[in-house]
């Protein structure tokens, strides 16, 4: 790890750390509507056009964590990483399909969060709690891990590594983490909305120069990359006298690939905090344009992926990383780029992390507030107390994400956002069929959503590495087979079969399905449209 402060790369992040904090405690005066109702500090008044709303959602789902720890995956195990290229191009199609049809029935019902769909679709507190339980839980460690991504930061440029005292590694996660509360508490949603034109437009100029100039200063340009990348992967360790990959993938891959592609897009817009930048547009019209054109984001993250073969060609190998292939970019800008472009990419990494951790916490207290305060603690809440409530309980999720960073070690953090995504993708049925048919019954859906998180949640904790003992691997054994798949959807293909099993058995008892709030016209419904309820004044 690095060795002395770098004193130009830290003015160059102080500089944009301020800037965005400043937009996010500006924000709160960027609307004229006070933010005394969960639609207006938790949905940005659901009144954001097509451009706030591409920043939003880009700013939302492509993350401090994407810049680090998908080059990492390359870097460390080749081609296999390259699944979340892919799996962002399956998204904008299938998310295409349903989440018009979620905003809809929202809008024209005043749901806050899809928990609040789930119980008005089948009329089941208990199936709500689960989801938004599961939200929570899941959202909880990806906070965490954006944390992670602006440590990384702040080790390379050196306030932090071995033997840093506790005032120069953790006071700086301290004061960002207390921004970010901060302008969070005061601005709500609208402080990320403004604060992603900053972070996208970083991001977009820091990838574009990295692309164009680290291939310069390697012999034989992408071709030398390409070569070093291969040959560094191929090679056996000679500890473990096995291979780290390749950059093409092995047949032993395909299934594991293609599963983590699939299983990864479908678990995506699950995610509380992808679903908010949703609810939070003016218009289903809004939504279905920003679908289409969030594909550009693909291109980038194809991109990104290929600083982890550029860190190679570089020279960087896990050792000298620390043990962590995390740092490869941090550790890459710091080596190519002069001081002062190296600190604008730390920023972009940085801010990268304020702006979904917002989102994140936005999402996890409208969960609790609507789905667990008002349904289950203070039924008759007004508008006020949900939001004051709201504001407490973002603040409280991001002080567990703080407490989760500093007192385990990253790669706990990185092990418990894997299960993130095994458990966020069993909430699947209960909102995406449900905004297609009410066959399912409600009892069932429950009973499949709790056999994949348990199923998933075991088959993770079991699975070791070289340096782990417990979730050690996204893959896994498929039962009775010799192939190996992503354990979401594996977890997912179990909830199916319990769902439909228990359907048939509920249906045959008759046993009771509770009553639908909504109608089929509900969920075509547009801004102006009859009975449509407006963006809050």
């Amino acid at each position: 790890m690095t060795h002395g402060v770098h004193g130009v790369e830290l003015g160059v992040l102080i500089f944009f750390f301020v800037l965005v904090s400043g937009i996010g405690f500006a924000a709160a005066r960027w609307r004229q509507a006070p933010l005394v109702h969960l639609d207006q500090w938790g949905l940005g008044g659901r009144g954001f056009g097509g451009v706030v709303t591409w920043f939003l959602l880009g700013g939302d789902l492509y993350t401090a964590y994407t810049f680090i720890a998908v080059p990492a995956a390359l870097f460390a195990g080749g081609a296999l990483g390259f699944f979340a290229v892919p799996y962002t191009i399956i998204v904008w199609p299938l998310v295409f399909v349903f989440l018009p049809r979620l905003w809809s029935v929202s809008r024209r019902h005043g749901y806050v969060t899809p928990a609040d769909f789930v119980r008005g679709r089948h009329d089941s507190r208990g199936l709500s709690l689960a989801v938004a339980v599961t939200g929570i839980i899941a959202t909880m460690p990806y906070i965490a891990l954006q944390l992670v991504g602006i440590q990384a930061c702040l080790d390379v440029i050196g306030l932090g590594g071995t033997g840093s005292s506790w005032l120069s590694k953790d006071l700086p996660l301290f004061i960002a983490f207390a921004v970010l509360a901060a302008f969070t508490y005061s601005s709500g949603l609208r402080a990320p909305a403004l604060i992603a034109f900053v972070k996208d437009t970083l991001i977009y100029l820091v990838v574009i120069v990295a692309i164009i100039y680290i291939p310069t200063r390697i012999a034989g340009g992408w071709t030398g990359i390409f070569g070093a990348a291969q040959h560094r992967l191929t090679t056996p360790s000679p500890v473990t006298h096995k291979a780290a990959g390749s950059i093409t993938l092995s047949s032993a891959n395909v299934l594991p690939y293609a599963s983590l592609a699939l299983g990864s897009a479908m678990a995506l817009f699950m995610y509380p905090h992808a679903q908010v930048g949703v609810l939070a547009t003016k218009s289903r019209t809004t939504v279905r344009r920003n679908i289409a054109a969030l594909s550009v984001y693909s291109l980038m993250l194809g991109l990104i992926a290929l600083l982890g073969y550029m860190a190679i060609a570089e020279g960087f190998t896990t050792k000298s990383l620390g043990g962590n292939p995390q740092n490869a970019v941090p550790q890459l800008f710091d080596k190519v780029f002069p001081s002062w472009f190296a600190g604008v990419g730390f920023a972009a990494i940085a801010i990268g992390a304020l702006v979904p951790a917002a989102i994140m916490s936005i999402a996890a207290a409208n969960l609790f507030t609507r789905n667990v305060w008002v349904d289950f603690i203070r039924p008759g809440a007004d508008a006020a107390e949900q939001t004051r409530i709201a504001k407490i309980i973002s603040l409280l999720v991001k002080l567990g994400a703080l407490i989760f960073v500093l007192a385990l070690d990253r790669t706990s953090a990185i092990n418990f956002q894997l299960l993130g995504g095994v458990l966020i993708l069993q909430t699947f049925p209960a909102i995406v069929f449900g905004l297609y048919t009410r066959y399912f019954h409600r009892w069932a859906l429950l009973a499949g959503w709790a056999a994949g998180i348990g199923y998933g949640g075991i088959v993770a904790f079991q699975q070791t590495s070289a340096t782990q003992s417990h979730f050690g691997s996204q893959v896994a054994l498929i039962p009775w087979t010799h192939q190996k798949a992503y354990i979401a959807l594996t977890a997912f293909v179990l909830n199916i079969v319990v769902v439909v099993v228990a359907n048939l058995v509920l249906r045959a008892v008759r046993a009771p399905a509770g009553t639908d709030a909504t109608s089929p016209a509900d969920y075509l419904a547009d801004a102006g449209d009859p009975q449509v309820v407006p963006a809050t004044a």
